[in-house]
């Protein structure tokens, strides 16, 4: 529904290549994984690399539970006062073993945020890419939006 006052969309899907566009420029998001009948959602720093979601983990819950249920979500965002943004990638997430695979994310040059080690690389390939564009501004009355 149209905002008379804006003249703009409150809501716009956005295209698969906006949405790793939005992606790429923001270095923060959420893991959901699933693992015995319990939904778990933990922040990762990461970064997008051809068009796959990259991130590095520590031993613990993230890495065994992307081993044991490799289905997951993936959510990104960010805003500013007038606007904000939401990317969803569906995908598999893969533990990163051979040399190849190691070597190409190591040129991603991702670092860890805190202070520990974390030796393994996840990567998320994505089944679906999904991204919404929010513009911000007041609620519009009952009786506009039946005009």
């Amino acid at each position: 529904m149209m905002n008379k006052e804006s003249g703009c969309e409150p809501v716009t899907i956005l295209s698969v290549s906006e949405s790793w566009d939005l992606l790429g420029s923001v270095a923060l998001g959420r893991l959901v994984t699933s693992v015995e009948g319990q939904t778990e959602i933990f922040p990762v720093n990461f970064v997008v690399q051809r068009r796959t979601i990259l991130f590095r983990t520590a031993e613990g819950t993230k890495l065994v539970s992307t081993a044991i249920n490799n289905n997951v979500l993936f959510e990104a965002d960010d805003h500013n006062a007038a606007e904000g943004w939401s990317v969803i990638v569906k995908g598999t997430a893969r533990t990163l073993h051979t040399d190849e695979e190691l070597k190409d994310a190591q040129r991603a040059q991702l670092l860890p945020w805190t202070a520990t080690l974390k030796q393994h690389y996840v990567r998320i390939l994505p089944t679906s890419v999904t991204g919404r564009r929010f513009r911000f501004g007041p609620e519009p009355s009952p009786e506009s939006t039946f005009a």
